[in-house]
């Protein structure tokens, strides 16, 4: 059986795409290896084999050296056929991999350079010129390696033209994880889970609730820790539910806590062409969704007619479509019927996996 070992240094090490995703789809077919940054303390799936390094840091120059260096010397001792990068920091030691006849593939879950540019901790005026170095740096390794695996359909036509064993394997939800058994309320609750910033629309969601008799369940990291303190002053911040960072059994039953889910994200250029995976997560769990009326994502939600496109930077757009959905049960169980069964038909990890596997039997 042929080895694969994929590399994380940046994301935790049960993350859902490279874990729960792709790993353990991977090991029905390959003998499984995960290199992470993190200490484990629970049951994992037997079948992909942990390799833990523990580089506590949280400075970002010492993970992009001392831990990609320490995750390269326990990838050569595990001596893989196929090794598999997550993090734009690993493609350093990519072409290192090369060297030794190994088969290297980068999965590119963002597209970094635009990405770059909404970065809250690096100053305004160099975000430009330092996307612009990345993106010139990472297109070079790109073009040496075997393999791209892209997050979306647009990240995949930028590394095709540089690559052209790209494949894009969409991070669509497991569908087995979600069982929709929605509890009656005394109050409805609204739910955005996911990272937290600005550029991700929640001080317009939290202005919103001042006009509306609803509270938000709130799940997931803040992205600039400041933002938390400023937010816990707001006047409307006794209706919000921080429940921090949840792991996938807790994030499901927050979402049967749930009538809607939001995702009205600021329009930036990374997140016009993205495919949040939060978007897909509610409508796997039969919640309707209040999303921005980007063209790609109102050619989806018109489409199967699953939640309301809005304006994310108005918060009047934000309460009136909240307020539709709340005043209005039978639209609201409809569009949440309408989008579970998109995902049963196209927007589903099942077939994404089908793909990956496909993809690894190619190389």
């Amino acid at each position: 059986m042929k080895k694969v070992c994929h590399i994380t240094t940046v994301h935790k090490g049960l993350d859902v795409r490279i874990y729960h995703k792709e790993c353990i789809t991977l090991s029905k077919d390959f003998e499984v290896y995960l290199i992470i940054n993190d200490k484990i303390n629970q049951i994992t799936n037997e079948s992909v084999k942990l390799i833990e390094i523990n580089n506590s840091s949280k400075n970002r120059i010492s993970r992009f050296f001392k831990s990609s260096n320490e995750a390269l010397k326990k990838a050569i001792e595990i001596n893989a056929d196929i090794y598999h990068l997550h993090d734009p920091e690993l493609l350093r030691i990519a072409l290192k991999l090369k060297k030794r006849n190994k088969k290297v593939i980068y999965d590119a879950h963002e597209d970094l350079p635009r990405q770059i540019l909404t970065k809250h901790w690096i100053p305004k005026i160099i975000r430009k010129p330092i996307a612009y170095l990345v993106e010139k740096a990472e297109n070079n390794i790109v073009k040496k390696i075997d393999g791209v695996i892209s997050a979306t359909p647009t990240i995949n036509e930028r590394f095709y033209k540089l690559n052209r064993n790209s494949v894009n394997v969409n991070n669509y939800p497991i569908i087995e994880e979600f069982n929709k058994t929605q509890k009656k309320l005394t109050k409805p609750q609204i739910i955005y889970a996911g990272g937290i910033s600005i550029e991700r629309g929640i001080v317009e969601i939290i202005d919103s609730l001042e006009h509306l008799g609803v509270d938000l369940n709130l799940a997931g990291k803040f992205l600039d820790p400041s933002l938390k303190n400023k937010l816990e002053s707001h006047k409307s911040w006794g209706k919000v539910n921080y429940k921090g960072f949840l792991g996938r059994k807790e994030i499901t039953e927050l979402y049967n806590n749930s009538l809607l889910g939001m995702v009205t994200l600021y329009p930036t250029k990374n997140y016009q062409t993205s495919l949040p995976v939060k978007m897909f997560e509610y409508m796997a769990a039969g919640l309707p969704v209040i999303a921005s009326n980007f063209p790609y994502w109102e050619s989806i939600i018109e489409k199967y007619e699953c939640g309301i496109c809005v304006d994310p930077t108005s918060v009047s757009d934000i309460t009136k479509a909240i307020k539709t959905l709340v005043e209005n049960p039978n639209i609201a169980k409809t569009m949440g019927e309408n989008g579970l069964n998109a995902i049963k038909t196209h927007f589903n990890w099942g077939k994404e996996g089908q793909k990956l596997t496909s993809f690894y039997h190619q190389l």
